[in-house]
């Protein structure tokens, strides 16, 4: 299974969390496992997602995530597992 991690930080709004999922079933990025929390009216969110049925490539999935954050003022980042484990090693 390939995975990918999603984090999105920025101010707390309705809908983050339906936007993002959104775009991650258009793509047939399955949702596997979602941390979120709101510190204030800070919204922070941790999503793993399946691509290994992705439709398209994987930065096209990057693209339209960083679209979104763009249009509501989020920072998004979509990242490989490969490179986010290969980020956190010792």
């Amino acid at each position: 299974m390939m995975k990918a991690v999603i984090t999105v930080i920025g101010k707390d709004n309705v809908g983050i969390l339906s936007k993002v999922s959104t775009i991650c079933a258009e793509k047939h990025a399955n949702v596997i496992e979602v941390t979120q929390s709101v510190l204030q009216d800070m919204f922070a969110m941790i999503m793993l997602v399946d691509i290994s049925g992705l439709d398209g490539d994987f930065s096209e999935l990057v693209d339209k995530m960083n679209v979104l954050g763009e249009q509501l003022g989020l920072s998004i980042h979509t990242m490989h597992e490969d490179i986010f484990n290969s980020m956190h090693k010792i």
